[in-house]
């Protein structure tokens, strides 16, 4: 197995960082605008709330939009909004996907302007108004299930542009235009529950080169991209001294089950194969945490996603316990 490592190639992260000022934001827009002259696109300026805690009154979805095309937003009519239900935890409520139907519609009269000059709107719906209309109760649904909310652009001539009409320029970095959001149901975790600093250990043994995935060693937690979501740092196959440097890995707490994020780089890969680390299927028990204890968390992941290197993906558990 030690044979693989000559294929193994460090993934260097030294791209240059793209500057903000208005003028480099500007040039996006210009870009984005003769790309999509023939259509329209909508980019998230701002997601407010994505998250939809348990047994909160107020929680719901929110998101500020801004409207692109060849017209500086003219071509767009309204804009149309469906909703949609993804039971993921079938052992609660009925256990069946609710398929998304048109909820509502904002005219072109209820956009503002933005300080790019484009229009733009903010659009919001409670966990009550959507539990209400795919037909469920707070007793049907539980921690990972999620709604899908899906915006679609309708042009003055009549042509439609949404989620299936995206692209990779469209979906990344200053553009975020994904169309869709997904908020997901959660038990809430505090923001001083799990971080700090805590002992790590992982087994088995990586199969590449057998040596461990993470060294033992104490790592921070910190929040990470939502309130259940935590996040460290540690250099994969530390031990075989590759040289490549620490990399984040995130995980995310869903009502006593921990969840790795999936296509997490390890920082180095193999014969141009990406070494990866995700999360595990449905036939493997996840890893845990106690809601009302920080004390030990426990995380079951997939080190080698794509099983490059020749090797297959092997199911790895991390302990994390609170120094």
């Amino acid at each position: 197995m030690k044979n693989c490592f000559k294929y193994i190639t460090i993934l260097f992260a030294g791209a240059a960082l793209l500057a903000t000022s208005c003028d480099e934001g500007d040039a996006v827009i210009d870009q984005v605008t003769a790309e999509t002259s023939r259509g329209a696109v909508l980019r998230t300026t701002s997601l407010i709330s994505n998250e939809l805690p348990i047994g909160d009154d107020s929680a719901g979805f929110s998101v500020e939009l801004e409207i692109q095309d060849k017209e500086d937003g003219a071509l767009v009519d309204q804009v149309d909004v469906y909703v949609g239900f993804r039971d993921n935890t079938e052992d609660v409520g009925p256990g069946t996907d609710v398929d998304e139907s048109l909820y509502g519609t904002i005219p072109s009269s209820e956009f503002t302007t933005g300080p790019f000059g484009l229009p733009r709107f903010s659009y919001s719906i409670t966990l009550t108004d959507m539990l209400d209309y795919v037909g469920r109760t707070n007793a049907d649904i539980t921690g990972g299930d999620q709604f899908a909310i899906r915006f679609e652009l309708i042009l003055t001539d009549g042509r439609r542009f949404s989620f299936d009409d995206n692209t990779g320029t469209l979906t990344g970095s200053f553009f975020s235009s994904p169309f869709l959001y997904t908020p997901t149901v959660i038990c809430p975790v505090g923001a001083d529950q799990f971080v700090g600093e805590y002992s790590l250990t992982v087994t088995p043994d990586s199969p590449l080169g057998g040596v461990p995935l993470w060294n033992d060693q104490t790592v921070t937690l910190s929040v990470g991209e939502t309130s259940t979501q935590r996040v460290f740092e540690a250099t994969y196959i530390e031990a075989a001294a590759i040289g490549n440097g620490p990399e984040a890995f995130a995980f995310e707490m869903i009502c006593g089950e921990t969840i790795a994020l999936a296509g997490q780089g390890t920082g180095l890969a193999c014969s141009g194969v990406d070494i990866t680390l995700g999360p595990v299927g449905d036939d493997v028990d996840k890893g845990t945490y106690d809601t009302a204890d920080d004390s030990v968390i426990t995380i079951v992941f997939v080190e080698n996603e794509g099983s490059a290197c020749g090797g297959g993906p092997v199911v790895m558990t991390a302990t994390l316990t609170k120094m």
